[in-house]
């Protein structure tokens, strides 16, 4: 009987554009140009710099794939490295269930298909069984908003190293490999994945700068595995099967519950309801609370110096060192902190690349109304949780002018719900790319224009070239 691990590489070696449903190829379309926008957005984040000035030294400046945005080119490892930390740098990239997805799985196969000079429709494959994998195998495990006796409990253990099954997938198929050595890159890949770290990193505050898990590592790691099966190295395809002594117990999860990882795989596709895109910077638990004070502020065209208090109710589990951290020394620990979020919201700030700047984020008028917001667990998200899993019960008032302002949202902006406003359309992502590429890109519609006919995209390097930026 086949193996998970070999149900799965024949799911992504058989995968065919031509059969992808119309939902899969719009929105592995969309996750490519928002990716590439955040990439772009993030070339003057000190973060960011780091993981790029680490990947030329790991590759060097000569190779067949870019840097993105920085007109220099490097080994495709070195590139697959630098690509996921520039992707997640500002943490204003697609997110899916189990959470970050996209920056682990892109990059390497992103890298991988520049330097062979694949079609577009080849990448358009490896995107679409990335996300559709990794989001099986989320929801065979833990999951960061699982509710255990009526509360929301985060998992003792947790993090993104399911990913990297579909990352790795997601270079073989770019190269073309067969369901075999598929199965041994799997293999290889579930036996050296990084160890799911996010817990610690939610106690300890204020946070580090790699964040909860280090992107780049994790998509080095993808094309490590895909390109050592393709040399021969071959791979436990046993993981996801033994519960007891397999991949279930190398990442701590209490659930396992693996028959949705392959039930209909490759005549059903699962992802799209609930991929989402990020309008704000900023950790997406905050999302709907922005949207609604966002409101508030430009309705009634409140100034900062107006604003008395600002008391939010969100997301109950959040409660958490990272998050209720005030100590703000960096963009990263910006990221994260609920009243931060909140104060800089309310100075009206256009979403985007310019949240995440040194002068925005230690701003002294942030910094004041930083210490003029609190947060507290909304009485009703759970309930709302347990009736919808893209719910986020979300209040917010303001004091000011001697008046309170209040606020509502039953769901963030930028994820698939039962109300449509709450879609961000092809042309709100496209605003939201074109501002991230500002004052980079000399031609923002003509990669646009790309990435929405990618089917027709002969060789994918051409492509990533537009992308350019000064060297």
């Amino acid at each position: 009987m086949a193996t998970i691990i070999d149900q799965l590489a024949a799911f992504a070696a058989g995968a065919d554009a031509r059969e992808l449903p119309d939902e899969v190829i719009r929105e592995s379309q969309r996750i490519l140009l928002d990716s590439l926008g955040c990439a772009v957005a993030s070339l003057g984040d000190e973060g960011a710099q780091r993981g790029v000035d680490y990947a030329r030294y790991l590759g060097g400046s000569a190779g067949q794939a870019s840097i993105l945005g920085t007109g220099t080119k490097t080994s495709v490892p070195a590139a697959a490295f630098a690509n996921a930390e520039l992707i997640n740098a500002l943490d204003q990239d697609a997110v899916l269930p189990p959470g970050h997805v996209t920056p682990y799985v892109l990059p390497g196969a992103l890298a991988t298909a520049e330097s062979l000079r694949v079609s577009g429709t080849k990448l358009l494959e490896a995107i679409a069984v990335a996300h559709e994998m990794s989001y099986r195998i989320g929801n065979a495990t833990d999951y960061l908003r699982d509710i255990k006796d009526g509360v929301v409990t985060i998992p003792d253990i947790i993090g993104y190293s399911s990913t990297l099954f579909g990352a790795a997938a997601a270079v073989g198929v770019v190269k073309g490999l067969d369901g075999e050595t598929l199965a041994d890159a799997l293999g290889i890949m579930g036996s050296t994945v990084p160890t799911n770290t996010q817990r610690a990193w939610m106690m300890h505050a204020p946070s580090t700068t790699i964040k909860y898990q280090l992107a780049g590592g994790m998509a080095l790691s993808a094309v490590t595995a895909a390109n050592l099966a393709e040399r021969g190295h071959t791979g436990d395809r046993q993981l996801l099967d033994d519960r007891e002594y397999g991949f279930p117990r190398f990442i701590g999860t209490s659930r396992w519950e693996p028959a949705p990882i392959t039930a209909g795989l490759g005549a059903e596709w699962t992802f799209t309801p609930f991929q989402s895109f990020k309008p704000y910077p900023h950790c997406r638990v905050m999302h709907a609370l922005f949207d609604a004070l966002t409101e508030i502020v430009e309705t009634n065209d409140l100034r900062p110096d107006e604003i008395d208090a600002i008391t939010a109710y969100g997301e109950s589990f959040v409660m958490q060192p990272v998050w209720v951290n005030e100590t703000i020394r960096n963009p990263r620990d910006a990221q994260f902190s609920m009243t931060h979020g909140l104060a800089l919201a309310a100075h009206r700030i256009p979403p985007g690349k310019d949240w995440q700047t040194p002068e925005a984020v230690l701003d002294p008028s942030v910094l004041d109304l930083t210490k003029k917001a609190e947060f507290k667990a909304h009485p009703d998200y759970t309930e709302a949780l347990k009736n919808n899993p893209a719910a986020r019960r979300s209040l917010v008032e303001v004091e000011a002018r001697g008046t309170t302002y209040r606020g509502e949202r039953a769901y963030p902006k930028g994820s698939p719900s039962p109300d449509p406003a709450t879609y961000l359309t092809d042309d709100e992502l496209v605003a939201k790319f074109r501002h991230n590429v500002e004052g980079v890109v000399a031609d923002p519609d003509a990669i646009v224009q790309a990435v929405f006919d990618l089917q027709n995209v002969e060789d994918v390097s051409a492509l990533l070239n537009q992308v350019g930026g000064a060297a």
